[in-house]
């Protein structure tokens, strides 16, 4: 990652990472690290798999300390670590994220991206030398747009998981407006890059595609989507760490589009695979958004950040990381597991 030359305003203070064990969290600690900032991550979950933790891949590996915590149930301890540590960022990716998993039980979806979420920023909100918390959250909040959609608290969500992140966005905003809580959102395209779960449709089309299965494309694979590569993701909450002003929202994501059918037919030309050895036709899920499309100006303008990875790029570097692991990856569970 290219740092920008606004990073350099961060010094090393302390950076709390919420969700550090997810590929988005874990892939912002290594960013964080490379700029030479310490960095504390927590997460539920014990960390997994290196080849699944990115930030165990770079350097400074010292300046960061994991802390298992769930934040459902362990919330205190944050707080006090928060309190002893004093950290001047809170950059909180931590949430229940699977869509159409949200319809068989929905109140888990509710009670960690809403519920635990407001205590956590009433919690945060007692600590003045907090500078900024991101909250980091998700386009589907709008529900499908059409053309490109700028920043805006216009929500119309039409699944359990996008009604718990629009209204935890809701609770964020509520103690920003009301209790002056240093926050601001972002709301970033499909992310992907290498470390990702194998569940998520980049890398599983490419272990699927590497190991003669077919990828089920749930109606058809139709809906529009935006992919954005993490560490471009990671660059653009740097510039946001430096210098993004507290109460906006920024969207962060490319200017191009592709249906996830076409993304398969791209993954397939990669391989060197006919289209039709690679996927399957599956029934749609419920409530799935035909297009998810993000307007990103702002930031561009606002901040001077932009993407510097395609997506044909970002795709090779996937394919490099799944073909250096395949044969770990082929014994991998494939399908999201749900966890209370």
């Amino acid at each position: 990652m290219r740092p920008y030359a606004n990073s350099s305003s961060l010094g090393s203070a302390p950076v709390f990472v919420l969700g550090s064990n997810g590929f988005g969290g874990s892939s912002f600690v290594k960013s964080l690290l490379e700029i030479g900032m310490d960095v504390y991550g927590y997460s539920r979950s014990p960390e997994p798999d290196a080849r699944f933790l990115p930030y165990t891949w770079g350097h400074n590996a010292a300046r960061f300390e994991f802390v298992q915590v769930d934040l459902n149930h362990q919330l205190d301890k944050l707080l006090r670590d928060v309190a002893a540590i004093r950290p001047r960022f809170i950059v909180n990716f931590a949430a229940q994220s699977m869509v159409g998993e949200s319809w068989s039980n929905p109140e888990d979806w509710m009670r960690t991206n809403v519920v635990s979420l407001t205590s956590l920023i009433r919690g945060l909100t007692e600590f003045d030398f907090v500078e900024k918390y991101i909250h980091f959250t998700t386009p589907e909040v709008y529900g499908s747009t059409s053309g490109w959609k700028k920043e805006g608290f216009d929500f119309k969500p039409s699944t359990p998981y996008a009604l718990s992140r629009a209204a935890g966005d809701w609770v964020v905003k509520l103690w920003l407006d009301n209790f002056g809580f240093p926050a601001v959102f972002t709301r970033a395209a499909n992310i992907y890059g290498e470390g990702q779960q194998l569940y998520r449709i980049i890398p599983k089309a490419l272990l699927f595609g590497m190991t003669g299965k077919k990828i089920p494309l749930h109606g058809g694979g139709g809906s529009i989507r935006s992919f954005i590569h993490m560490d471009d993701v990671s660059s653009a909450l740097i510039a946001i760490l430096a210098a993004g002003k507290i109460g906006e929202t920024y969207h962060i994501s490319p200017s191009e589009s592709i249906s996830i059918h076409d993304l398969v037919i791209e993954i397939s030309s990669l391989l060197g695979i006919a289209p039709e050895q690679m996927y399957s036709i599956a029934g749609d899920r419920l409530g799935k958004d035909q297009a998810y499309l993000l307007d990103a100006d702002f930031i561009r303008q606002d901040l001077g950040w932009q993407c510097n990875i395609s997506l044909l790029d970002g795709l090779g570097r996937c394919k490099e990381w799944v073909t250096q692991n395949l044969e770990y990856f082929s014994t991998l569970e494939t399908n999201y597991t749900h966890k209370a």
